[in-house]
């Protein structure tokens, strides 16, 4: 029979960690508002940058004259992942999920013959990749995740930072790999292609009687050659507001977990400490009349 004052304690404790975790729920719960605002707020200017960039560049009668961020290098051998985790644990399968789906992403590369370079965003995922990916990250950064309000300037940070790699011929395709926000409950794990940027599926679905006919100054190539350096920053911004907000929902869901378990032990701890309890009594109870009768 258990002791009842371990069991006394152990229901103090669990109750301790049940006011730990609904507090951090309503503090996600908090968060994941402002977080989905903004992530929501900042999809209509990333994709209708992607659109306006498929516009010029099917304008473009020279292929061979197109910027390198959209045409490529003609290699294909190296590949540069980009994965937004994050700093802070306690929010579920948030970061197991991205850096399987990574893992797999890796693994398929390699057995196609590609070299694969990765480039950390968040503590938790360097923490993850280096146990078996060590040698393959060649930039991390961590606590960017950390900040209150991620400005545009972050992101810009990244992107140069990844332009810089490109520029030195460090990678031939770079892809962005990021929880997109779908809800509280559910996210959407992402793997965009940044560069050579793909225009697959980014056409402009303007209706006909909307459409207009421009005339670019400079050219439309010129033109690229200025939004598609930007693109690589808007493209990450966005993803790490997406981030941002399946990170907070992934959180409050993780916690609300984790409140209604503490619930469930507690009551099934405290079935167990007056089960004792009234064992201890009716023992000691049948002591003293045993004790009563032999007088």
């Amino acid at each position: 029979m258990a002791n009842l004052k371990d069991l006394k304690n152990r229901i103090k404790s669990v109750k301790s960690t049940r006011k730990i975790t609904k507090a951090m729920q309503m503090v996600s719960a908090s968060k994941l508002r402002k977080a989905q605002e903004r992530a929501e707020a900042g999809r209509p200017y990333a994709e209708k940058m992607e659109r306006m960039i498929s516009t010029l560049a099917a304008n473009i009668s020279d292929r061979n004259s197109a910027p390198k961020l959209l045409a490529g290098n003609g290699k294909d051998k190296i590949h540069l992942m980009v994965v937004l985790s994050s700093d802070r644990g306690l929010c579920g399968g948030f970061n197991s999920n991205l850096i399987r789906a990574v893992k797999q992403k890796i693994r398929k590369l390699e057995a196609e013959g590609k070299e694969v370079k990765i480039f950390t965003i968040g503590k938790k995922g360097y923490e993850q990749l280096r146990l078996n990916y060590e040698k393959n990250i060649i930039e991390k950064v961590r606590d960017i995740t950390k900040k209150k309000k991620i400005e545009y300037a972050d992101a810009e940070d990244m992107a140069q930072r990844v332009l810089n790699l490109f520029e030195a011929e460090k990678f031939d395709v770079c892809h962005l790999v990021y929880n997109k926000f779908i809800s509280a409950i559910t996210l959407q794990i992402t793997f965009q292609q940044l560069i050579p940027l793909s225009l697959e599926g980014k056409q402009d679905n303007t209706p006909a009687s909307e459409n207009f006919i421009y005339d670019y100054e400079p050219d439309e190539g010129e033109v690229l050659a200025k939004l598609l350096p930007q693109n690589i920053g808007v493209q990450i911004y966005r993803g790490m507001l997406e981030s941002a907000a399946s990170e907070q929902g992934a959180r409050m869901s993780a916690m609300d977990n984790a409140t209604r378990n503490a619930g469930d032990m507690i009551g099934k701890l405290t079935l167990k400490y007056n089960r004792s309890r009234q064992a201890a009594i009716t023992t000691e109870l049948i002591e003293i009349i045993s004790g009563a009768e032999a007088l």
